[in-house]
């Protein structure tokens, strides 16, 4: 039992393994992905509302039209709509300014995880010049690196 709590304690004092960084790297990265796929859904569905906004301005307030309501196509008047769909279209633009600072936050999160852990990627023309400062400057650095390809 003591050798296993001598076990942990040189883990604990090592820091996390090259996996682990290497999957809380990837983790950031994926939640940074999906984060711009719903912004750009929510972008397609924002130029829909814009061109149904400036298609019914031009039609008579008392024409009929119809709306997809939960799957349902539903009739109703023109001037009923367009109020419904201009809110909606304005929220739309403060969730996608909500989700661009979420993104952004995001890249500085995961900018800040690479310099703390290192984390270079393959085929960077960057790479050999790091290098090269590193050893005229005669730094070593005592962490481990993690190279992601």
């Amino acid at each position: 039992m003591a050798s296993e709590v001598k076990k942990t304690d040189k883990k604990a004092a090592k820091g996390p393994d090259p996996q682990e960084i290497l999957a809380g790297f990837q983790a950031l990265r994926t939640e940074q992905r999906s984060l711009s796929s719903k912004l750009s859904e929510l972008e397609v569905d924002q130029n829909e509302h814009k061109m149904v906004i400036e298609t019914l301005k031009n039609v008579n307030e008392e024409r009929k039209c119809f709306r997809l309501i939960g799957g349902v196509l539903a009739e109703r008047k023109v001037k009923d709509v367009l109020p419904i769909l201009i809110t909606n279209f304005e929220k739309l633009k403060e969730v996608i300014e909500k989700l661009n600072e979420q993104i952004t936050k995001k890249g500085q999160e995961i900018n800040e995880y690479r310099e703390k852990f290192n984390i270079r990627f393959r085929g960077l023309d960057n790479l050999k010049g790091e290098e090269a400062v590193s050893a005229q400057t005669g730094e070593c650095s005592s962490r481990g690196n993690v190279l992601v390809s």
